[in-house]
């Protein structure tokens, strides 16, 4: 089980710990889970990576500055989050990401599309009457 470097709880225990309604079942809970999973720019990169394929791990760890260990740790966090799946292959395993894990976000993000749009195509029509 993986654990915080600071307190030395597991994860899952710091993530109730915080209070965040969402993070204790709220509406939005696994919309955020996936979100605070994603906050990290390496594992974003790696979902990237892994959307345009399948990889085995030890070719995901050439492609960034950080150790086996920690792509390794990233990669179970992306798991987790069912983000990412894992299938053996010998004795390597190959990770290859799974879109239908963003869209939670997708269809929570849904609702402010269309409020986004609609104030972005006023400001449009209000910049082109007053130039």
């Amino acid at each position: 089980m993986r654990a915080c470097r600071l307190t030395g709880e597991p994860w899952s225990l710091r993530l109730r710990k915080r209070g965040d309604a969402a993070m204790r079942g709220g509406p939005f809970s696994w919309v955020m889970q996936k979100l605070l999973h994603l906050s990290q720019r390496v594992r974003v990169e790696i979902l990237e990576l892994l959307g345009h394929g399948e990889q085995p791990v030890h070719e995901l760890v050439g492609q960034f500055d950080v150790s086996f260990a920690a792509i390794s740790q990233h990669l179970a966090v992306l798991r987790d989050a069912g983000l990412v799946v894992r299938r053996p292959d010998g004795r390597s395993r190959l990770y290859s990401a799974t879109p239908s894990g963003l869209k939670e976000v997708y269809d929570w993000t849904a609702q402010y599309r269309d409020y986004w749009r609609g104030k972005i195509g006023r400001l449009s029509k209000y910049l082109d009457e007053h130039p």
